[in-house]
């Protein structure tokens, strides 16, 4: 496979639906005669990040960051150039045409080999799922799901399986099948060292997708013998645990519907989640909910909903979990599934009975207990506020010192100072202190940790009447025929006017029209990022022929002022050294100087008229 051809390039860039790409993750609206959203690359509350769906471009104006839509795609996923115009031709029935360049041909294929890892993946969860449901040896690991309360529905759904405790049956099968050692060897199913034995063995199979609903990994209960409970796969090009949600692919539409979503600790809490009618809900994978998982999570969600067991390990994460949910944009709450909410103290309301995760109480109380249990919630402040009185003993100076600290990164994440305060009042009331040490304590905190953060700096690029005439070319480029007829490159004085000069004389020179284009032959930073941040800021959007027409006058006015005034500073010389460089010297200077201010003239009376 050798590289894409530029011809590819460019009907993927010109077919791209720039709000419909950038949609799927953040939400836009549009104001004003822009699209704008809250930017997915900074924690931000009022929109700042613009979408140019002409232009196909985006940049926030917050934290800086823009260029064109293939751009986004590959910051947002993490993808190769080639990466990504394979995925976005594969979305809009674009035919990737690749170039041969008869030496050794370039691996641009990442899209290709995790495409074909998704359909081995979806077959082997297939096989195990028939094991699981038809096979003799599935019998004891359908039994155990259906004693966990788990409908035949949802087995289904979630596409459960069995891997048999024989490691080599899967090899075995998957030869049969047609599938080379070479690739069996390099899917993630085997043992590195024995790559005839199947990395899962006696185990109840959970298939985990992305959210495109491609088989990515498996996570594997045991169900017999020794070693870890539970096992994911190894990751790959195309899963990443910190990356990925389970059953994100299952929950998508009803987060999208909702703006809200439920996060479980486990597999078989989302199962049961899912069965009681609840299927905004999710869980990490094997980790702590990560600020990647988060960011994702975003795109579609406002709040999120902490649905962790009761025990000190599962609090403590919830913890853990609220601030990453604030650090990220989402507003948190918390589901207790049983006993007291700080996960400490034993007391429990008359008549409930404590039960330790969602996978429990539908087990043991049924899906119409589990749907009642999960609407009552309460936010994440006071979830933490309960949670620092049962660590800390609070009756001493010292153990309230250390509950009101336990809130102190809870208070950084709040953009809002109103909030702040607000929660700074409660925390004192809630500990018994003087509301004024309280704020004096955190002050000093957040003084003490505040991490330097990288502050955007101011453009270096200051406008003037070229690079306005070429911000505007840059961005309606079929009006550079009308520039370069116009003006030469020797012309032009500003350096950053003339870098995109030089790339948009390039574009012409191989035919090449779009931002894609252009930015990629830009090879200043910051003169890219001034091109960018013109085009989605939609300011030159009206009139452009005129603008055009307007920017070559003042630039040619300049020239011709900048001609003159070398040839008055040139006359005084010649006057002041009479007899020096002779009559044809003084008389040439002379010519030169009434013919540009017959030009000047011209100009400005052009001007006057328009």
């Amino acid at each position: 496979m050798g590289y894409i051809t530029k011809a590819t390039i460019q009907e993927v860039s010109d077919k791209i639906d720039a709000l419909a790409v950038v949609g799927d993750y953040v939400r836009i609206e549009k104001r004003s005669g822009r699209y704008l959203g809250l930017c997915p690359f900074h924690h931000e509350k009022t929109p700042s990040f613009s979408v140019n769906p002409d232009l196909k471009l985006y940049h926030c104006f917050g934290c800086g960051k823009g260029g064109t839509i293939i751009n986004f795609i590959m910051e947002m996923d993490k993808l190769s150039f080639p990466e990504t115009v394979e995925l976005l031709a594969k979305r809009f029935g674009v035919p990737v045409v690749y170039e041969h360049t008869g030496g050794d041909q370039l691996d641009t294929g990442m899209t290709k080999r995790i495409e074909e890892r998704a359909e081995l993946y979806s077959r082997v969860a297939g096989s195990f799922h028939y094991v699981l449901m038809e096979k003799p040896e599935g019998r004891a690991a359908k039994a155990y799901i259906i004693s966990r309360g788990l409908c035949n529905e949802m087995i289904d759904r979630f596409r459960l399986g069995y891997a048999p405790a024989d490691r080599r049956w899967l090899f075995t099968f998957l030869s049969g099948k047609g599938y080379s050692p070479e690739f069996l060897a390099s899917s993630g199913l085997f043992s590195p060292k024995y790559p005839r034995s199947s990395f899962f063995a006696d185990r109840l199979m959970f298939p985990i997708a992305d959210r495109q609903g491609r088989t990515v990994a498996f996570g594997g209960r045991i169900m017999g013998g020794e070693g870890p409970k539970y096992i994911n796969s190894p990751e790959s090009e195309g899963y990443k645990k910190g990356q990925t949600l389970f059953a994100i692919d299952l929950a998508q539409p009803e987060i999208r519907k909702t703006r809200e979503v439920y996060i479980a600790e486990g597999y078989m809490d989302v199962i049961a989640l899912h069965q009681a009618g609840i299927t905004n809900a999710v869980a990490p994978l094997g980790t702590a909910f990560t600020d990647e998982q988060a960011k994702l999570l975003r795109r579609w969600a406002d709040r999120v909903f902490l649905i962790f067991d009761a025990d000190l390990a599962g609090q403590n994460a919830v913890v853990k979990a609220i601030l990453t949910c604030r650090n990220n944009g989402l507003a948190a709450g918390v589901v207790v599934p049983g006993g007291d909410p700080a996960g400490e103290k034993g007391a429990e309301a008359p008549g409930q009975t404590r039960f330790k995760d969602p996978a429990d109480i539908l087990k043991e109380a049924g899906a119409e207990v589990l749907q009642k249990r999960v609407k009552y919630t309460i936010n994440d402040f006071k979830y933490l506020m309960d949670r620092g009185r049962a660590l800390f003993d609070v009756s001493s100076s010292e153990g309230k010192a250390r509950g009101v600290a336990f809130l102190f990164p809870y208070l950084q994440t709040l953009d809002s100072e109103v909030s702040r305060d607000a929660c700074i009042s409660s925390i004192a009331a809630a500990f018994g202190v003087d509301r004024g040490a309280v704020a004096d304590d955190y002050r000093k905190t957040a003084l003490g940790n505040k991490s330097q953060e990288a502050v955007r700096p101011s453009s270096a690029i200051r406008m003037n009447d070229e690079l306005f005439l070429f911000a505007v070319v840059s961005i309606h480029q079929r009006l550079y025929p009308e520039v370069r007829s116009r003006l030469a490159i020797k012309e032009i004085e500003d350096p950053c006017a003339k870098d995109i000069f030089i790339a948009l004389e390039e574009c012409y020179a191989h035919d090449e029209l779009g931002m894609d284009a252009l930015l990629s032959r830009i090879s200043a930073p910051h003169v890219r990022n001034f091109v960018i941040e013109r085009g989605a800021s939609n300011e030159f959007a009206a009139n452009p022929e005129q603008l055009v027409a307007d920017g070559i006058k003042r630039v040619e006015q300049k020239r011709l002022g900048r001609r003159l005034d070398d040839i008055v500073m040139k006359l005084r010389i010649v006057k002041a050294e009479a007899g020096i460089g002779g009559e044809t010297s003084l008389e040439d200077l002379l010519d030169e100087k009434m013919h540009i201010d017959a030009e000047l003239r011209r100009l400005r009376l052009k001007e006057d008229f328009d």
